[in-house]
This record gives C-alpha cells, sequence and structure tokens, in this order.
C-alpha cells in the first residue's frame, strides 16, 4: 500500500512541478459582496459569458478596433431563448393547484380542475419572487394552455422546481428529478415528447414536493434564438492570466499588431476597511503595438443591466448624466423591492450599478438593447428590459508606448442588511454626506494609490503562503482570497459594532452561520482581526438579548440579507458552542489581549458549561458536516468541544478567574485522556467512540497546535497523519470512512496537524491539483469528490478563508 501511494504522490509531484497562479476553476473579476459578484467561467476570457457567482449570465463584454478590425477580448454571446409558452418570470399567467393529494386522474387534460385554487405563477416560498405562496409539503399544480401550432424547431423545456418534480404533459409523464432546480432549467424536448404536444388545448401537470428550504414550481416551453451576425468579429488571442490576491490580468493580442493588458482590480485591503468596504471595481485597460508601427484604436465596453436584476426579465430603467468630472452610465430596477427577498439562489434588484469613467471628449456613452460594439444609435436614457451600458474611448494612434483606459465598476445597493428589523446603510455611507457620485470621484482621483496598496497586499499575500507553504500553496491561497472576503458584508450596527455578515452561498442562504464563520477565520485571524469580530459581534447580541434563550449558540441570524433571527430548522449546540469559544479566544490570541473574551464572559461561561456536560460525548445531532447527516459520538465534534474547554481555560487564568481555572483545568485533562482511550481504533482514532472499524479527519485538532494550547500529545497527530497519508485519492483526502467526498478547507487543517514538511506536501498537493484541475467550472468548491474531482455541492463560499490555516500558525507562533 505505501509503495502505491508513494509513487500517486510522486506523479502528483511532478505534475505540478512548474505549477503557477495561472489557472482557476473560475476566474474572479469584480468581487465585493454576495451581491456585486462577477467572474468568468472559462480559461479564455472571451470564450463564455461573465456571470454572477449563482451561474446567472452578467454579461461584461469588450471589444478593440484596430485599423477598423474589431477583436473581441472579454465576455462572448450568451444563448438567448424566444418564448413559446412564456414562464412566470416573463409573464404571471394563471394556473390551477391543490396541497390535498387528488384522484389519480388529476394528470389527464379532462380532469375538472374548477374547484383547485386557482395561482399566479411562479408559485413558491421565495419572498419577492413567488406570486402565490406555497408552503406545505405538495403541491399539485396544472397549467392550461393552447398552441395554434406544434412544429417548432428543438423546443426546450422551461422548468423551475424545488424540490422533487413529476411533470406530465397531456397526461404523459415526460420528466422526474430528485432534489431541486434553484433556477430555470432549459431541457431538450425529445421527439416523443413533443409529439405530446397537440394543437389547440394542452395541459402541465406537474406535483412537487418540498423536502426542506426553498419551494418552488413554474414551467414554460422556449426555443433557443439565434442571433443574426451584423459585424465581422474576430476573437483576441489570450496569450496569458495572472491571479493574485486583488486582481486578475489577462493579455492579449490583435492581430499581431497590438497588445492589450486587461487587469480587473478589486481592492479588498484586508486591512483598510474603508477601501474593502468600497463597491467600486476597476477594468484597466492597456494598450500598445507590437509591431513598431502606429495603428488606429478605439475601445468598446459594455456591462449588462443584469447586474442589477434578479432575473432578465425584470424591467429596468438607465440612463447618462455627468458628475464631479465623471461620465457616469447608472442602471436598476424600475420596481427598487428594497431588502424584499430573502434566499440563495438570488441576485440584488434594488440599488443601482454604475459605470463610470473620466468625462473626455474621446469618451462616448449610451444605453442600449444590445451588446453591439461601436453603435451608431445613442440613447441617453432607456427603460426596458436586458439593456447594455456602453463606453467608447477613442484611444487615437498607439504606438509603441503604452495608453491607459481606466473604466470603474460600482454598486450602490442602498440599504445593505436587515439587521433586526432596521435597514443598515453600507459602511461607505455611514458618512451621511457621501452619496456614489462622491465615492466615485474618489475612487477615480486615488486610482494611483489604490493599485499601490493593491500590488502591496498582493505581495503580502503570497510571500506570506509562499513562506509558510511553498508555491502551490501560495497559488490556493491567492485563490482563496478574493472568493472568502466576497462572500460577505460590512456594515455597522446600530450600537456601532462592526458587522462582517456572510452569506451561505450554494448552500441554504443563511446570513451570519457560525460554522461559516468558523472555517473562514484563518484568513481574518491573520490580517485583521476586526473582522472576525464582525462575524462573532451579531451572534453574541442575538444570544445577549431576550431574542434568544437557549443554552448554547445559535446557528445563523436568518436567511440572507435579512438578519432577524435563526431560520435554519435545527440546531448545532456542541458545534456552535464550540465555534465561538474558540474563535473568541482565536481573537485573544492575535490582540494579545483578553478583552474581546472579557467583554462577553457571562455569555462564554454558560457556552462553557454546556460543553462541560454535552460535549465530550456528544448525543445524536449535526455538525458543520451536516451534508454527511446525523451523527451520534462524534470523536471530531467531541474534540471541537474539548479544545474549546481548553481555550476556556486558559481564558479564566488570563482574567484571574481562579476557580474556574482550576475547575476547568482539571475537567478537560480528563476529556483529553478519555478521549484518547475511547475513541481509539489501533492505528488511528475512529469517527465514533463507537465503531471502530471508521475513520474521520479530526481537523479540529488544529487549534490545540496553531493556539498552542498542547492538550493533546503530540502522539495524538503523528498517528492520525500517518493514517490519512495511507487513505487519499486523486482529488484529495476523503472526509471521512462514510464516502470519498471531501472538504478542501478542512484537508489544509489536517495538514497543518503535522510539522513534517513532507506530509504537509502530501496532504496539500492534491488539493492544488483539485483547484487546477477540476472540471467543475464555478468559484471553487469546497466540497468536492476526491475520485473524479467534481464539485459535490457548495461554490463561493467564504471558507476557502481556511485556506490560511497554515500562514495563521506561522503568524501565532510569532505571538
Amino acid at each position: 500500500m505505501k509503495s502505491y501511494v508513494s509513487i500517486f504522490l510522486l506523479t502528483i509531484f511532478c505534475l505540478n512541478a512548474f505549477s503557477q497562479s495561472t489557472k482557476a476553476p473560475a476566474y474572479p473579476l469584480v468581487t465585493h459582496d454576495p451581491y456585486f459578484s462577477i467572474w468568468s467561467n472559462t480559461d479564455q476570457l472571451n470564450a463564455s459569458p461573465t456571470k454572477h457567482w449563482t451561474g446567472n449570465e452578467q454579461a461584461l463584454t469588450g471589444f478593440l478596433k484596430v485599423d477598423g478590425t474589431i477583436y473581441q477580448f472579454l465576455g462572448a454571446e450568451g444563448p438567448s431563448f424566444n418564448d413559446i409558452l412564456p414562464a412566470g418570470d416573463d409573464v404571471n399567467y394563471q394556473a390551477k393547484y391543490t396541497e390535498t393529494a387528488p384522484t389519480d386522474d388529476w394528470i389527464k387534460p379532462t380532469f375538472d380542475d374548477s374547484h383547485w385554487k386557482t395561482a399566479i405563477a411562479p408559485v413558491g416560498n421565495i419572498d419577492g419572487v413567488s406570486k402565490t405562496r406555497w408552503t406545505s409539503r405538495d403541491i399539485w399544480f396544472r397549467r392550461t394552455f393552447t398552441l395554434d401550432k406544434v412544429d417548432f424547431n428543438e423546443p426546450l423545456l422551461k422548468l423551475q422546481h424545488d424540490d422533487d418534480v413529476w411533470v406530465y404533459l397531456n397526461g404523459e409523464l415526460i420528466y422526474t428529478a430528485r432534489c431541486c432546480a434553484g433556477k430555470y432549467l432549459m431541457l431538450p424536448m425529445s421527439a416523443e415528447m413533443k409529439s405530446k404536444l397537440k394543437k389547440g388545448k394542452n395541459v402541465f401537470a406537474i406535483h412537487v414536493i418540498n423536502t426542506g428550504g426553498g419551494a418552488l414550481v413554474d414551467v414554460g416551453i422556449v426555443q433557443k434564438s439565434i442571433p443574426a451576425k451584423t459585424q465581422n468579429i474576430v476573437l483576441a488571442e489570450q496569450k496569458s492570466v495572472k491571479i493574485n490576491a486583488t486582481q486578475t490580468i489577462y493579455e492579449f493580442s490583435c492581430g499581431r499588431k497590438i497588445d492589450i493588458n486587461v487587469t480587473f482590480t478589486s481592492p479588498l485591503l484586508i486591512t483598510d476597511l474603508d477601501i474593502l468596504a468600497r463597491p467600486v471595481s476597476y477594468i484597466s485597460t492597456k494598450v500598445k503595438a507590437n509591431d513598431g508601427k502606429n495603428h488606429a484604436v478605439e475601445l468598446s465596453f459594455a456591462a449588462s443591466t443584469d447586474i442589477a436584476c434578479n432575473v432578465n426579465s425584470q424591467e429596468v430603467s438607465a440612463n447618462k448624466y455627468v458628475s464631479k468630472n465623471l461620465s457616469i452610465l447608472k442602471a436598476g430596477t424600475t420596481e427598487q423591492a428594497i431588502l424584499k427577498k430573502k434566499g440563495d439562489d438570488l441576485r440584488i434588484d434594488w440599488g443601482y450599478m454604475y459605470i463610470a469613467v473620466a468625462n473626455d471628449k474621446n469618451i462616448s456613452q449610451f444605453v442600449s438593447d444590445n451588446t453591439k460594439p461601436f453603435q451608431v444609435g445613442k440613447n441617453a436614457a432607456k427603460t426596458g428590459k436586458k439593456l447594455s451600458l456602453h463606453t467608447v474611448a477613442n484611444m487615437g494612434s498607439i504606438g509603441s508606448q503604452a495608453k491607459e483606459q481606466v473604466i470603474m465598476l460600482g454598486y450602490d445597493d442602498l440599504y445593505s442588511i436587515q439587521y433586526f428589523g432596521k435597514n443598515l446603510l453600507p459602511w461607505w455611507k455611514e458618512d451621511k454626506a457621501t452619496t456614489i457620485e462622491t465615492l466615485l470621484a474618489k475612487a477615480s482621483k486615488e486610482y494611483p494609490s489604490i493599485i499601490e496598496k493593491c500590488q502591496q497586499t498582493n505581495e503580502m499575500i503570497y510571500n506570506d503562503a509562499l513562506k509558510s507553504g511553498g508555491a502551490d500553496y501560495a497559488a490556493l491561497c491567492e485563490l482563496a482570497y478574493r472568493q472568502a472576503i466576497s462572500a460577505h458584508k460590512l456594515v455597522k450596527s446600530p450600537e456601532g459594532e462592526i458587522l462582517f455578515l456572510s452569506k451561505e452561498n450554494f448552500s441554504n442562504g443563511s446570513i451570519n452561520t457560525v460554522d461559516v464563520t468558523y472555517p473562514s477565520a484563518p484568513l481574518f485571524l491573520a490580517y485583521n482581526p476586526d473582522l472576525l469580530k464582525g462575524m462573532l459581534n451579531g451572534i453574541f447580541y442575538f444570544s445577549e438579548s431576550d431574542k434568544w434563550k437557549k443554552p448554547f449558540a445559535a446557528h445563523d441570524l436568518g436567511t440572507y440579507p435579512l438578519a432577524n433571527g435563526q431560520t435554519y430548522g435545527e440546531d448545532m449546540p456542541v458545534e456552535e458552542c464550540g465555534n465561538m469559544i474558540i474563535l473568541a479566544a482565536a481573537i485573544c490570541k492575535a490582540e494579545g489581549k483578553t478583552d474581546y473574551a472579557k467583554k462577553h464572559w457571562e455569555t462564554i461561561k454558560i457556552w462553557a458549561d454546556y460543553l462541560s456536560k454535552e460535549g465530550f460525548d456528544p448525543a445524536t445531532q449535526l455538525c458543520t458536516d451536516d451534508f454527511a447527516g446525523h451523527l451520534a459520538r462524534n470523536t471530531n465534534l467531541s474534540i471541537k468541544a474539548i479544545v474549546a474547554l481548553e481555550t476556556f481555560t486558559q481564558l479564566a487564568k488570563q482574567l484571574n478567574a481562579t476557580e474556574l481555572y482550576n475547575k476547568y483545568e482539571k475537567l478537560t485533562r480528563e476529556y483529553v485522556t478519555k478521549w484518547q482511550e475511547m475513541a481509539s481504533a489501533g492505528d488511528h482514532f475512529a469517527l465514533t467512540f463507537d465503531k471502530k472499524d471508521t475513520w474521520s479527519q479530526k481537523y479540529n485538532l488544529v487549534w490545540d497546535k496553531v493556539l498552542k494550547l498542547n492538550y493533546f500529545p503530540k502522539s495524538v497527530f503523528d498517528k492520525e497523519v500517518k493514517y490519512y497519508l495511507s487513505k487519499q485519492n486523486q482529488f484529495g483526502l476523503p472526509l471521512d470512512s462514510r464516502a470519498s467526498y471531501t472538504k478542501s478547507d478542512w484537508i489544509v487543517w489536517t495538514s497543518v496537524l503535522t510539522d513534517n514538511k513532507a506530509d504537509f506536501d502530501a496532504l496539500l498537493k492534491p488539493i492544488y491539483y483539485y483547484s487546477q484541475n477540476t472540471s467543475s467550472r464555478v468559484p471553487i468548491s469546497d466540497w468536492h469528490d476526491t475520485k473524479s474531482g467534481k464539485m459535490v455541492g457548495f461554490q463561493a463560499r467564504s471558507v476557502v478563508g481556511g485556506y490560511f490555516m497554515k500562514v495563521l500558525e506561522d503568524k501565532f507562533k510569532e505571538k
């Protein structure tokens, strides 16, 4: 077995010996918060439309005209569809439904549904989206429609369902699926499915079972639209791409005449909260000739108003104006339903997007209903659907001296978060005199200094990670940096406390989930513990108010962006108490003082008491790996409780709480000894105390080492790591013996259990290999299969901040 593992790891090492930070599952372009977040999901920037992290198209397009020839360097034409039978996102049609099981003939066109309730589609429980409320477990839904013809060319079934679905067309089952489709599916209709369509009356009959969380049902029929090509456009040749902490940088060649450098900068400066919270990204294009000649060059950039919509069928209003020496395009929905929607697979549809450039005679801006570059028709204002905001710059004659054009993308969400009933302004609006126009003007003026600060941050992140773990590790940290930060929103509470609230992306949409904060913490502890305080403050506030009365920590504060109290359906008592105590202690370690723990000491004592009674041998309950199901006697969860008690003991000592220190020091030492005895399974420690033929990653042990608590003996770490190295697959170490999937953040934590560089590399390199070779082209998923390298679930989550655990360990060594 050992020889096989050695050969495998050597193969992986050789494959990555010359690796660089030049490839990613998806490339961050504009990253600020869970709503203002645009990515490229292909290695070539001009090979696909740019998208929001949820996968919805939010198109940015860029073209360069060189001596009359147009080259496209950014974006691509995405698919568009013509309605045959409009779904509810386009037309709020009427349908019939019941929530009581009907007779078997309910699927037939002849069934009498006149006694059923009338629905306006879409139907579900998503606030601001569902026109008819459905909150029960089952719904039986009938949509009657009339067709004048049936000879459609490659029609597609447009379907949205959450969760399990059975679709009947004129009495025949044509589609069924388990789980959910959080967005509209475009399903090809086979010849057999098409044959069910009739001229005249037709009926869709759909049964959906809501197994938990979101509930949705909607149906229509579309066919793909083939746009007519009116311009001869050549793809620019992409030469390279480079990802660093705050920037993604592309190099292109246009016809072997002109080189263009395209740099996307989102200045998420982790040590400067005012700039980090500023919702402005820069797109810089630097153009120069590569053939020794001069060439006439024009630049065309367009941004879709989908950036300001939840769905592209929403009506928007856009206009152009000049303010503070900037030419500005502004767009937003006409509805402006501020903080009316909550959920996971949603995009912002309130507030306004902005495209701003220095006002200049060579700049032209206009609004259009299409993305074609260098248009003649130039509307200064327009209302409609799926509009494009265009900026054209005549860059003049370009030779060997580079010229730069900077375009700013901004978003004013007006109000960002609802916090226990109060709508909170974004951080940058703390000064009531600041408007988006003054903010854009400031961002424009400070562009050179901002870029310099970004480069300093890039170097800091890369060099720290390189020193801690090597080049592959540094590349992982660069990949994680913007994703981890931009999965949060920075605001201030009504009491003036910092709130840095996460969205549980592509999971359940919870806001400020404690067991999402826990894995995300290392990045913020390493560079700015104030941000981690912002991740804990809301939970402490909730716990210390009369809104939460349980003797353990809450799981979350609600569903993003509404932080009005826990909405997750089940508590995780040991998990969340352990997380909160460990992280509060880690903040004290990072700051070199106990002020934060002292402020919340009475609450922490309650949680420590709970863990002392319920944490060592946990009853059947969920932990942060809730996707794996309920588990009793979880040894890794037990470790979390023990380590939390270790940190509590040390805090008690530092706070001169002698009686508490003596009590918990004795208890914790006893638990450590007892854990080793009960969890032992010979050459490793088991997944649960009662099943010795199992194993699991004991990633929670890392805090005993990183915080230098040293309650567990080194032999425990060494035994586990040695065992893990015999269990690896091509794309990493499985989470435990139950399945082949893993969590990449936990693997990094597990790799830090060893002080042996070879063992660290052996555990880490498959994760780097996964980041470079996964077929799942989304902002990196932290939950993937270790055999196939495909995501299992989750994407764009903040937990990749956990990749910085090795950096954190090294920084804490200095304290």
